[in-house]
């Protein structure tokens, strides 16, 4: 079992930046492929970054790709979100998740096993 706590969300003018962290429980937290998602109201779950377990294996989708910068410190068991360059759109419910066991880097939210209780970011215009 993987507990996962996101933390860093908050209120921000658009332009600004926000770095969000996720801080994982056990002692395998560096087997884990992990992904960043987020959910805005009335919109599905959607994939925002994802990192593998050595972390030489980065995707974003296009909608951050130069914007947002995901990471990991697997001495640490935590993951970050860097953003920068805000955008009112950006503004939902940021979600971490970990899926054991597999090196593919999916953007299909049922894919991952172990998801946090997300942290709201709001981008004011």
């Amino acid at each position: 079992q993987v507990q996962l706590v996101e933390s860093g969300g908050g209120l921000v003018q658009a332009g600004g930046s926000l770095r969000l962290s996720c801080a994982a429980s056990g002692r395998t937290f560096s087997t884990y492929t992990m992904g960043w998602f987020r959910q805005a109201p009335g919109k599905e779950r959607e994939f925002v970054a994802g990192i593998g377990r050595g972390d030489s294996r980065i995707y974003y989708a296009d909608s951050v790709k130069g914007r947002f910068t995901i990471s990991r410190d697997n001495a640490k068991n935590t993951l970050y979100l860097q953003m920068n360059s805000l955008r009112p759109e950006d503004t939902a419910v940021y979600y971490c998740a970990a899926r054991p066991n597999y090196a593919y880097i999916s953007q299909n939210p049922p894919e991952y096993s172990y998801w946090g209780q997300g942290t709201q970011v709001t981008v004011s215009s």
